[in-house]
């Protein structure tokens, strides 16, 4: 294959952006997807993370606070200025608050709604168009304690039912432009064991909790959500945990509830 052509299919290959790009499960689904042909957009906040993984080839990496809507709507400007088309956006960029309700703060509260929520739709709103173009998908990464409770995560699980409810709403308006809303719900996945880096207002980096139960590794929850994309899933829960919530949560919301607080929050 010549250069030049080289150059052309890196061109043309589909393009996927992820937001919470340099982290562990970021960094899996960019790796499964440029196996599969890919070419990434790795959006995170700058610093090393981010820096490091500006070498490979076949991926654009763009330094970005997503809760600044102005700086967010350039990082959309320049994607769509260098790429043909824009055919998946991957809403993982997140963050988690653990602790009693009595001590959430409502700074840490407004924090997490803003990462987890407001920065995932307002980012839609914005590749809407790019993606109705390509008939791409809109994949949403929640979790578990998307559509069922968790302890002591009051402010995680709320912004999760939010980004939810969302996606699940905006499905119904894109289903005629040809784009998919698939939401993704891992239950443990181990990307920062014992590393929460808990911020002065609680707020902790996701995948860090010692409290979780049958942790699953980035790699493994990467192609579980990917293939279920591939396979034309609208919902995809990620693991036997996920998939067992997702059963009985909806069977019995109480015995699910007992199961739960029995399992989790011991410190």
């Amino acid at each position: 294959m010549t250069e030049r052509s080289e150059v052309q299919n890196t061109i043309s290959a589909k393009t996927a952006i992820i937001t919470g790009g340099a982290g562990g499960l970021g960094l899996a689904l960019e790796a499964a997807l440029r196996k599969r042909g890919w070419f990434t957009v790795l959006v995170d906040l700058p610093g090393p993370a981010l820096a490091a993984l500006e070498t490979l080839p076949d991926r654009m990496t763009c330094a970005c606070d997503l809760t600044d809507s102005a700086a967010m709507q350039v990082l959309c400007d320049e994607i769509r200025s260098q790429r043909a088309s824009i055919d998946m956006v991957i809403y993982n960029a997140g963050i988690t608050w653990i602790g009693d309700f009595a001590d959430l703060g409502d700074a840490a509260h407004r924090k997490v709604f803003d990462i987890n929520y407001f920065a995932a739709v307002q980012m839609a709103q914005a590749l809407q168009q790019d993606l109705r173009q390509s008939r791409g998908v809109h994949l949403a990464i929640s979790s578990v304690a998307g559509f069922s409770p968790l302890l002591r995560r009051t402010a995680y699980a709320a912004s999760k039912h939010a980004l939810e409810g969302a996606f699940k709403s905006l499905r119904s308006e894109e289903k005629p432009y040809g784009v998919r809303c698939v939401i993704a719900a891992p239950s443990f996945v181990a990307t920062n064991i014992g590393n929460p880096e808990t911020g002065t207002d609680g707020v902790a980096r996701p995948g860090s909790a010692t409290d979780g139960v049958d942790y699953m590794t980035p790699q493994s929850a990467a192609e579980v959500i990917l293939t279920g994309v591939e396979r034309g899933r609208d919902f995809i829960p990620v693991g036997r945990i996920a998939r067992l919530s997702a059963l009985v949560n909806r069977l019995s919301p109480r015995l699910f509830a007992r199961l739960m607080e029995r399992n989790i929050g011991r410190d």
